[in-house]
């Protein structure tokens, strides 16, 4: 949160204002024109608006159905039948058979030959021929892969009307698309770092790096569910139109950065620092949020979230360290604009010189901007990659791209606050 804070007191009268408005006339779910696709799909079980009832409890067997027909439409099986085994290719080191001998629709007829009395000759003894190479053995025909049939129904759980959670949503549509390993992937590179990461770790960060989640408008937080909220059978239609909206890379896309995901090894206190900020992952975005649990923001209540500085100010400030008691006073300000200029410009660490734990500020022109251009912030976890809170909730990102060219400068609250980085 940023510039936003200065017309706080707008937007609250516009919210005020929007809610008496609403209240005049039937409200539609915030995820209609998702929902209009999921049932364009024919997924979730019906094509009637009217009946899709949005704001239920997303049930086990509902979530079961709609991974089935997903799969469908993502990987719809190949109705192209397998060709047979191909007859292994003949041994080029075995010699031909005599076709005399082995051709039975060849008969050499009988002829009766003159005998004759050959001078006697001296002949020499023919040179010994090279030994027959011995044939390799022949090659053991390898069968090719059979396909695994998707199964032709969903399976029936022996507990279908169970809740589910936002995280085991998130986990099953990874899971659907094939990306299990990567986010094992995204794991083993933090645990390789060191770092303490949640159960949920690498599967909230595949679905944020796919677009599988998005950030409700300010007056609309109390929608935003935690990791362990019941899920909506809206927020199932809106994950399920994403997927069905893919372009086509976005799968191998995200796969090939988990392939290439490692983070460098960690000072103790870099440790204890990004610790604090990877447990926050999947966490939704709350405007003004710095709250792990309920608060309310500008007369909006919700479960608890952060924006994008409340997100630092929670590991940096909120957090208590034993041994780093200074820390706390080291980030004064609570808004991007102020903390990014709470440092002077001589002490700001450009692109090259990051390291974790740094915090990493994005401003309209790059590092040209001013302290007041400067709108969104996060924390640098090493070799390219940082975590912040964005439109996605809590999440991993790049820093490339549109974070490239908006990077601003970082400053490091570790060495501010005289800890060893």
């Amino acid at each position: 949160m940023g510039r936003r804070l200065v017309i706080a007191a707008t937007v609250f009268l516009l919210v005020q204002a929007g809610g008496a408005a609403a209240a005049t006339k039937p409200s539609g779910s915030w995820a209609a024109p998702e929902i209009r696709t999921v049932m364009a799909a024919g997924l979730m079980g019906t094509t009637d608006a009217a009946t899709f009832r949005p704001a239920d409890r997303l049930t086990a067997q509902t979530l079961e159905d709609l991974v089935f027909g997903l799969k469908l439409v993502v990987f719809p099986p190949d109705p192209t039948p397998q060709p047979p085994p191909l007859s292994p290719a003949p041994n080029p080191s075995v010699p031909p058979a005599n076709p005399t001998l082995t051709d039975p629709t060849q008969t050499t007829p009988t002829q009766t030959t003159p005998t004759q009395t050959a001078p006697t000759q001296t002949t020499p003894a023919p040179a010994t021929p090279p030994p027959a190479p011995v044939p390799a053995p022949a090659p053991v025909p390898v069968p090719l892969p059979v396909p695994v049939p998707l199964p032709s129904a969903p399976r029936k759980l022996a507990q279908p009307d169970a809740s589910v959670t936002m995280a085991t949503l998130d986990l099953r549509l990874v899971q659907a698309l094939g990306l299990g390993k990567a986010a094992n992937e995204f794991v083993a590179g933090a645990r390789a770092a060191g770092l303490k990461v949640p159960g949920r770790f690498g599967t909230e960060v595949v679905a944020r790096l796919l677009g599988l989640r998005t950030n409700h408008p300010a007056e609309q937080d109390s929608l935003e569910l935690l990791p362990g909220d019941p899920a909506t059978r809206a927020e199932a239609a809106y994950s399920a139109a994403q997927v069905l909206r893919f372009s086509g890379w976005e799968v191998a896309g995200v796969q090939s950065l988990a392939d290439s995901f490692a983070l460098p090894q960690l000072s103790s206190w870099q440790t204890k620092i990004l610790d604090t900020a990877v447990s926050r992952i999947g966490m939704p975005y709350i405007w003004g949020g710095t709250s792990d649990g309920p608060e309310t923001e500008f007369g909006v209540s919700s479960r608890g979230g952060y924006d994008c500085s409340g997100f630092v100010w929670r590991v940096y400030k909120l957090q208590s360290y034993p041994g780093g008691e200074a820390l706390a006073s080291v980030l004064r300000g609570r808004t991007t604009f102020q903390m990014s200029g709470e440092v002077p410009a001589s002490k700001r660490i450009h692109f090259a010189d990051l390291q974790p734990a740094d915090v990493i500020f994005f401003g309209d022109n790059g590092p040209r901007s001013q302290p007041a251009q400067v709108g969104h912030m996060g924390i640098y976890i090493g070799n390219g990659w940082f975590i912040h809170s964005s439109e996605y909730g809590v999440a991993l990102a790049t820093m490339d791209g549109w974070y490239r060219r908006e990077f601003a400068w970082a400053r490091r609250p570790l060495a501010e606050a005289g800890l060893p980085g």
